[in-house]
């Protein structure tokens, strides 16, 4: 077998891109979507010459493999059990449950059936990230001491036309939102978090909106909106990390890592893309020596699952690393109500590096160094 079959549950925007992008990876291939809105779905089968079904009519279906799953968080658990059960693998988008407990029971599911489960972010796997990476497993910045991550916006009501659940209580706010393209970033360089502690505020009670037709309207605000905390790595190194849509405009970097003999800058990790900077004696640009640094590759995740599975080995954006980091922002926001430091109850291998070079979509591309 050299292609798996895809089907995808969950039509609407973010499935455009993964849908884009299944004909760039050799190792999928599309063969159904479904959405409980059948006209979602039929959209999506007219723009993209795959059949639309109905989710239970692609669950039982033969040829499907992998069950990607695009539903909003809220059906994370439900649509993921539906398919382990139905013997498919699962790749998810974030965030892979909406607690860890819930998480834990997907993972659980996969394992005693001997199925593989999958989670985006997959950006630590592009060029960007993996060319930070190959720099620290080289010794160019010695050991990593510390770091930071930092994610500040004014917060989404600028250009969302309904930002309502941005700000609606438990799993919203900006470290459920955004914290896990940054976390994950830290935790595929660094390893996996022993212990965290935080702090969290709320700017304003409400915000209002400023675009599309509720323009001026107040959505409240039931979630901190500034969380700052601290992540103490099993390797020992400390990180700063920030999000917020509290913050107007700021100087840093989204992700820095300092070692014994230098420092990485490392661009945004909700992007492939992005030129990565060494200090040792002077801030320098670093070329990409990796694949797949040059666009938007969502599904790179999904078709190394893929790889893996047909070679039988572990995947890299992998449903026990998303359990992690999901029980990081869970952990985080724990810490700051009760003050004090937690230690993380779940862990998670450092996943190995990808392959320097490399053409786009070539399974041997995706391979361990």
């Amino acid at each position: 077998m050299s292609t798996l079959g895809v089907g995808v549950v969950g039509c609407g925007v973010i499935s455009e891109i993964y849908l884009a992008n299944a004909a760039l990876f050799p190792q999928i291939e599309l063969r159904a979507v479904a959405d409980l809105n059948p006209e979602a779905a039929q959209a999506k089968s007219k723009a993209h010459g795959v059949p639309a079904m109905t989710p239970d009519e692609l669950m039982a279906h033969d040829d499907i493999d992998i069950v990607l799953n695009l539903t909003i968080p809220a059906a994370h658990v439900e649509v993921g059990l539906a398919a382990l059960e139905a013997g498919k693998h699962v790749y998810s988008e974030k965030p892979l449950a909406g607690s860890t407990a819930e998480a834990r029971q997907l993972v659980e599911a996969a394992e005693v059936r001997n199925l593989q489960i999958g989670c985006a972010p997959d950006t630590f796997l592009g060029g960007a990230h993996q060319t930070a990476r190959a720099l620290l497993d080289a010794g160019h910045i010695g050991r990593p001491t510390a770091g930071t991550a930092t994610l500040m916006l004014p917060g989404h009501e600028r250009w969302h036309p309904n930002p309502d659940f941005y700000y609606a209580g438990p799993g919203a706010g900006p470290l459920f939102d955004m914290g896990p393209y940054y976390i994950t970033a830290m935790i595929a360089l660094l390893g996996p978090v022993r212990r965290v502690m935080a702090m969290a505020a709320c700017g304003r009670d409400s915000r209002i909106i400023a675009s599309g037709p509720r323009a001026g309207e107040s959505v409240p605000v039931e979630t901190p909106t500034h969380v700052t905390g601290v992540m103490e790595f099993a390797s020992g190194a400390l990180v700063q990390l920030v999000t917020s849509f509290d913050v107007r405009a700021h100087g840093h970097a989204p992700l820095e890592l300092y070692g014994t003999e230098g420092s990485l800058a490392i661009p945004d990790p909700n992007r492939f893309d992005g030129t990565v900077k060494l200090f040792q004696e002077n801030w320098m640009d670093q070329p990409t020596t990796h694949a797949h640094g040059d666009g938007n590759y969502r599904g790179l995740g999904l078709a190394e699952m893929a790889t893996a599975i047909m070679a039988g080995r572990p995947h890299r954006a992998s449903g026990t690393l998303a359990l992690h980091v999901l029980e990081v922002i869970e952990t985080l926001l724990t810490s700051a109500e009760c003050g004090e430091a937690i230690a993380l109850q779940t862990t998670c291998e450092r996943s190995p590096a990808m392959k320097a070079g490399g053409k786009i979509g070539e399974i041997t591309a995706m391979e361990a160094a």
